[in-house]
């Protein structure tokens, strides 16, 4: 491609995804009657149109990586093989064991990490779990659209030799991925870009987008659902200035590196089978 249309991938999505998440959150304060719409707190609207807003934006990056580049859109869900639900579903049974155990040792080793406070169900607490069931697959889909499935390759781009490229992709997808989630904290930005580096390597690996989906998809659901039930059954805040993180993330890095190698000892097993 031209050197600026993968620009064009990296940046006009995710503007796309904030500006439809103001849009959304601005109408969630009118219907909640709110005097800060863009608070901190996450209430079930403002959840919802977080969810919303990424799903819309990870499409759109496929569509316009598949027309700047034309390339069949499905390229850039797997290849040279076709999309594989099974591989999915195994994808998704290792990722929610891997991360329920490493959110087991952050409970006993850094309970206040998190900014748990109180185990409580309520009406928000209901809401906010069949939100989180229904969409947030969607959310995590959709970062993964965005940054494997359209950011990488389009990064890649830039460079003809195929590892370096590969570099390139990873580096240029990750930091991208850190970025718009808008953290001030040193730990929480480097823990967002290991998140999307290993992602990425996942893609690689794997040649698809259903490992590092079904990890997206298990970390943001079990999250959520912990969060949410240990928000004292009030909404729980979603705060990443600075001095909101620590150390306990590199228990959650060392599960993301753990999905790393499920997914290569796996792929290696298809293959030696195949």
């Amino acid at each position: 491609m031209s050197w600026w249309k993968p620009l064009v991938v990296i940046i006009v999505p995710s503007l796309v995804m904030v500006v439809l998440q103001v849009l959304l959150y601005q109408v969630a304060g009118v219907i909640e009657g709110s005097d800060d719409p863009m608070a901190a707190t996450f209430t079930p609207l403002k959840f919802l149109a977080v969810n919303l807003s990424v799903g819309a934006a990870g499409v759109l990056a496929i569509l316009l990586l598949a027309w700047t580049a034309k390339v069949p859109w499905r390229s850039l869900i797997s290849s040279p093989r076709a999309f594989d639900a099974r591989r999915l579903a195994q994808y998704l049974a290792g990722a929610a064991l891997l991360l329920g155990a490493g959110l087991g040792v952050v409970a006993l080793v850094a309970p206040d990490a998190p900014g748990w406070t109180a185990f409580g169900v309520t009406t928000t607490t209901v809401v906010m779990l069949v939100i989180t069931v229904l969409t947030t697959p969607m959310q995590a889909a959709g970062e993964e659209l965005m940054f494997r499935s359209a950011v990488l390759p389009a990064a890649a781009s830039w460079v003809r030799a195929v590892r370096p490229a590969l570099a390139v992709g990873l580096v240029v997808s990750s930091l991208a991925f850190a970025a718009v989630h808008g953290s001030t904290d040193p730990w929480l930005s480097g823990y967002y870009a290991v998140f999307g580096f290993c992602a990425g390597l996942m893609a690689i690996i794997s040649r698809g987008i259903e490992a590092p989906v079904a990890f997206h998809v298990a970390n943001n659901v079990l999250a959520t659902t912990v969060n949410t039930l240990m928000a004292d059954g009030e909404a729980f805040p979603l705060d990443r200035s600075t001095d909101t993180g620590d150390a306990s993330v590199l228990i959650l890095v060392a599960v993301n590196i753990g999905m790393v190698v499920f997914v290569w000892l796996r792929e290696r097993r298809a293959r030696a089978t195949s």
